[in-house]
Parts: structure tokens; sequence; C-alpha cells
């Protein structure tokens, strides 16, 4: 365990601001200067012009919105993508288009705009042939699938925020805040911020226009609770312009204007709208709509999420919870093969590479961020390619590596083994071709022990230091459970030295127990910990709300002991 460094002159300009000294302390330990940078308003938003590419899609847009031609959109399959879609579809209704989309199947399909989509396309079952396609978080990959769409005289739109390749691929409009020339100061925009970004200057467009027509009112407004889920879900780096969108969802979810998708998930979940917070979008929400793309069909979340019928997205709901159970049940399986397949990795590994035949790959991801976080090295899961041709997998990194450079590399190495890949610093996938499971692991292996340094490799818990026993108080989990965390703005952890009066295991593989510290007691919970503790220890722990049987108490979440 450490203690976050704490800026002094960011720590006296949050008080001088007014903030109390606690959370001053906490926000200052995550960039925050002023207090204004924690603001929920729009207003402060980045402004769109400031993303490269954004004034040809407008007008691409524009001009097929006008001929009343045909837009398909073609989406990813998770729930960036599912949000995404869902964004683009009735923010261009709003605008007056014509448009539907088409979702790839993991399996057999593979990931993005590849030829065999754009030949689905062409033959859309409810759109007929489209004029257009609009990738939303995919795409800045597809140079195969582009050039197949122009050579059948589809034009492309791409809008996507993985990282491109050395080359673009050649789309009639771009926006990307991570290609080449892009100014857009934030580079963790997630696929549905990008989307959103798009609407909001089409929209401007139409205001120059004309000002009462309906596509220059379009409520864009609505759509913000769509943005903080996918936000969430993918894991995106909450830097203050995403926060200011994930503020901006949350405000709208918690006052019942969201989508009737987004509330009948929540039903489902069994949790409660009006407190709705980033954790619930990002462990609750996120995993249902998620679980359609691993195991079915990501296109019944979409579904969910373009309902306005509540009786049809309460069914949506209903059944991608069911799904998700069904996901639950095979990732633990699938977990408990890797483990036993890994067993204890050499002390100085600095990769853990795991595969079997029988896996599904639309949990890799999951199998391969447990290994990662039980483990701390960076990890990958891979599972046989539908055809059975080959493997796909999915890696997941700690904070210092990046997975998709690693991945570069590996394929200049051996570049025949590497079919294709593509991601971001934290999460990556690859496809191998053939059976090339055991060299992908070595000449991974091999890059990461020359251009890592070992240091990234000894996990440590970072904690917002000692908090006075006296200040633990349900006031103080509710004033810190209205700010977004997640991803680069982690919640708070804090330490204390507590006296054990009690413990016991709870739930199987849960340990729950009574502290003692000063003059306070406090109810506290170590999850999938069976060990005890040291009747007197040192404990980083979260502060969480416990509700049972309709009663509010404190509660200490323990992370680490020492």
């Amino acid at each position: 365990m450490r203690q976050r460094l704490v800026p002094e002159a960011a720590r006296k300009a949050l008080i001088a601001d007014g903030m109390p000294p606690l959370l001053a302390r906490v926000y200052a330990a995550r960039g925050v200067e002023r207090a204004s940078m924690l603001g929920e308003s729009l207003d402060a938003m980045l402004p769109p012009a400031l993303l490269k590419g954004i004034n040809p899609a407008v007008d691409l847009l524009a001009a097929t919105i006008a001929r009343n031609a045909p837009i398909l959109v073609v989406a990813d399959y998770d729930c960036d993508g599912a949000t995404a879609c869902a964004v683009a579809v009735r923010g261009l209704r709003m605008m007056g288009a014509k448009i539907d989309f088409l979702v790839p199947n993991r399996r057999e399909h593979g990931y993005g705009l590849t030829p065999p989509i754009v030949e689905l396309a062409l033959r859309h079952p409810r759109l007929g042939r489209p004029a257009l396609l609009v990738t939303v978080d995919n795409g800045i990959a597809s140079h195969d699938g582009i050039a197949t769409a122009n050579a059948a005289g589809l034009q492309v739109l791409v809008t996507d925020h993985h990282l491109p390749a050395d080359t673009l691929p050649p789309a009639a409009a771009i926006v990307n805040p991570n290609q080449p020339g892009c100014a857009f100061p934030s580079k963790h925009l997630a696929g549905v911020g990008v989307m959103f970004y798009l609407l909001v200057a089409l929209r401007a467009h139409y205001r120059g226009v004309n000002p009462d027509s309906a596509a220059a009112r379009a409520p864009l407004q609505t759509l913000l609770g769509l943005v903080a889920l996918g936000s969430i879900a993918d894991v995106v780096r909450l830097d203050e312009n995403n926060r200011r969108l994930v503020h901006a969802g949350l405000r709208r979810i918690r006052a019942g204007q969201a989508q009737c998708g987004i509330s009948a998930l929540f039903s489902q979940a069994g949790r409660d709208p009006r407190v709705a917070s980033s954790a619930d979008l990002g462990f609750l929400i996120g995993p249902r709509i998620n679980a359609a793309g691993r195991l079915a069909d990501i296109s019944l979340g979409i579904a969910c999420l373009l309902s306005d019928d509540p009786a049809a997205a309460a069914e949506h709901a209903r059944q991608l919870d069911a799904i998700n159970r069904e996901r639950r049940d095979i990732e633990q399986s699938m977990r408990e093969q890797a483990l036993t397949s890994v067993g204890e990795p050499a002390a100085d590994a600095f990769s853990i590479v795991v595969h079997d035949p029988g896996w599904h790959e639309g949990v890799i991801g999951l199998v391969a961020g447990q290994m990662k976080t039980r483990f701390g090295r960076p990890a990958f899961a891979l599972a046989p390619t539908a055809d059975g041709q080959g493997w796909r997998g999915s890696g997941r990194s700690v904070p210092g590596i990046h997975l998709r450079d690693a991945l570069d590399l590996v394929s200049k190495r051996a570049p025949n083994l590497i079919a294709r890949f593509g991601g971001h610093a934290m999460a990556a996938g690859l496809t191998l071709a053939g059976d090339g499971v055991q060299a992908f692991a070595t000449t991974l292996e091999a890059v990461l022990r020359e251009t890592v340094d070992p240091e990234c490799l000894q996990p440590e818990l970072l904690t917002d230091g000692l908090l006075d026993p006296n200040e633990a108080s349900l006031e103080l989990v509710e004033t810190l459970s209205r700010q977004v965390w997640g991803q680069g703005f982690p919640e708070p952890v804090f330490t204390g030295q507590f006296r054990v009066l009690g413990q016991r295991i709870v739930g199987e593989r849960h340990l729950k127990v009574d502290l003692m510290a000063g003059r306070r007691r406090f109810d506290a919970i170590a999850f999938g910990r069976d060990q005890p503790l040291s009747a007197e220890s040192t404990l980083a722990y979260r502060l969480s709300i416990n509700e049972y049987r309709g009663l509010r108490s404190l509660q200490l979440v323990i992370e680490a002991s020492s």
C-alpha cells in the first residue's frame, strides 16, 4: 500500500474554492486543480470543431439526409458499440434520416466492417441497399471492408476511438480523436462519445441553415444516459470531459429521464435508478448488454436501448438478464480452467497466455481480465475461431504497458503470426493464423522483456491515506457517490488502524468483520477473502452503504490488509 501524492498547490486551491479539506485531498491527488474541473455542466464540454474530420462528416450526413438516401449503422458487439448504435439511430432519426443498423456476429463475421458485413449490408432486410455506411466504435482498422464498400458504390463514414494503424482506411470521412493530426484534447472518448459529438456538430449545422427546423431543435440531451452507459462500460479514462458527459447522463437517469431500456435494465438488476451511480452502469447494467454480444446477438441489447415501449423493453431486459446469468456460469468454468492451466507462473514472467479448444470466444476477454488481476501481468486468453483454422484472443494490461503497441511489435517481429489486431493501451484483441498460440506467447514474452520496465509488474494499491474515524459517515458516502468514479479517476481508498472484535465467513467466500477504531465500531466486509485478519490490522478500505430490510448503515469494504 502506498499513499497517493497530493499536490499541495492544488489542494490549497480547492480549499480556497470552498471545498472541505478531506475532499480537497482526494481530488487534488487525482489531478483536479480547481473546483470548476468537477463541474457537471456541459457548457464547458470540449467543442466538436476540434475533432479532425468533423466537417466532412457533417457534410456527408447532411447531404445523404437531404436526398432521403438510406443510412446503415454498422456497430460493434459490446456495450459501447450498442449504445453508440442506439445514439446514432435515435439521433439521426431526430434529424430526418432514413436509418437502420447492422451488427456483426462475433463468431461468424469477426470484428468491424469486414467484406462479408458489406455483402450483408447490400441486402439489408429492413432498409434495402444503403447509400451510406456509418461505423460506430469500429472501422479505423477496416481497410478491406471499406475498400469492398467503395467498390460496390457505398460511401463509408468512420466514427471510432480505437488506435489506427500506420495508414488510415479509404473512407469518405473519419472522425476519431486518435487519428494522426487530430487536435481534440481528450483522446479518451468512447465510441458512443464520438458519435454523440458528431450529432452535436450536425445539429449545429442545421441551426446555421434553418434554426426553426426539427433537426436544429433535436433534443440530443435525451441521449446522454446512453452516452454515460457506454462510456463507463467501455472503461475509458474519465478525464474532465468524459466526467462531464457521464455526470450529465447520470443526472437524467436519476431524474427518471432515461430510455425505457435503461430503466428496464435497472429494474431487472434490482437497483433504483434514482440513486444510480457509475458503478451501477459498469457492474450491473453494462454486463447485461455485453452478455448479448458475448453469447448471442448484441442486436437484442440494441433493441432494448431503442425501444420506446416499456413492456417490450422489460421483455428485452429479462432476456438479457438470462443471457448474463449463463455468461457468469461459463466465465466461472473458464476461469477455473485457466487458473489450473497457469498454475504458479514464473516469478519473472512478463505475461500470461492461456487457451483452450473448448472455450467460448465471447468470454475470453473476461478471463484475460481475471488473469491480469490475479497475477499482475498482461494477460491474453484465446479460443478457436469459428472455422477452427485459427485462434481469436483478447488481452488486458496493467498500467504502464501499452498492449496494442506490444501487439504491433509482435506482428513486426513475426510477420505471419497475427492475422489482425487492434485495441487500446489497456485492452486489445487479435486473430492468430493457424496453430500459433505457443509462438505468440513466446514472442509476446520476448517483446515485453525488452521493452517494459519491470516496475510495472509490481502491483501496488494506492490509497488516499488515513481517514479520521469520526469523519466516516453516511453523509460522506453519499457525497462521494455523487461523483463519477472509474478508470483514471478511481474511487477513494482510505487506510486506518483497527482492532478486530470478531470475524466470520458469509456466503461461503466473504469475510464479515466487526472492527473498532478509536471509540467507534464499524461493520466491514472483505469480498472473496477466506483468511482471517490479525487482531490488530492496518486496513485499506472503501466506504459504502449497506441496505438491509429498509435500513441503511455504513459499511467498510476491505481492499487489503497488513
